[in-house]
């Protein structure tokens, strides 16, 4: 499958980059500065070898011509970056990992929009496209250490089942992580939120706890 990812240079879209390259997709790696894209796939390369041979670098305009794409860009610039190219990605499956977050002291505390979340604002400011939330609670570290496998389960909402489907096999190509299908794009504001007190715990008890989900069974195809 032909994966982009807009603005892929950050730690995130990095990370999503490179581990879905890992599973053998062509991803390309957008951003507003071809040139910048270059330096990190070529980063990516030297220090991944093979396991990124088919990540390539590309301006958002490429990233948005992907069979799917992926919004990798920080929280406060996701709607503005998706509605930039909502010709193009009309029709499309958008996958959605960002939460909208701010800390205070200690802790983390959820900023949600007023559509009630980022992956719905994503879905009002591009209509056409079919919008999946996932990944919120995967750290950005982790995905972007594919020396290290990971240890997470993912829930994945969206109002469009088949683009669901296919976010979530997308997901489980991934070793380390279980998709699980978690309903419709308005559940998106419970996966975002849920980011805020999972990241406090990590924050106070100095850890790397990720989600898991116990007792479910196996999911309908």
């Amino acid at each position: 499958m032909r994966i982009g990812v807009l603005s892929g240079t950050g730690p995130a879209g990095q990370g999503i980059a490179a581990r879905l390259a890992a599973a053998g997709h062509k991803v390309i790696l957008g951003s507003r500065d071809r040139a910048k894209a270059e330096r990190v796939v070529a980063e990516l390369a030297a220090r991944w070898g093979d396991e990124a041979q088919t990540l390539e670098p590309g301006t958002n305009a490429d990233a948005a011509d992907a069979d799917v794409v992926v919004v990798g860009t920080v929280a406060e610039a996701a709607v503005d970056t998706a509605r930039s190219f909502a010709d193009a990605l009309d029709g499309k499956v958008v996958v959605s990992m960002a939460n909208g977050l701010e800390r205070r002291g200690s802790e983390f505390r959820a900023v949600m929009p007023e559509e009630g979340s980022i992956a719905e604002a994503i879905q009002a400011a591009v209509p056409g496209a079919k919008v999946v939330a996932a990944l919120q609670h995967v750290p950005a570290e982790a995905l972007g250490s594919l020396d290290r496998e990971l240890e997470s389960d993912v829930l994945v909402v969206g109002d469009d089942s088949d683009a669901r489907t296919i976010v979530l096999d997308l997901i489980d190509e991934i070793p380390g992580l279980q998709a699980f299908d978690a309903g419709s794009l308005q559940n998106a504001r419970g996966l975002e939120a849920a980011a805020a007190p999972l990241l406090t715990v990590n924050l106070r008890h100095r850890g790397r706890a990720t989600l898991r989900i116990a007792g479910a069974g196996e999911r309908r195809k």
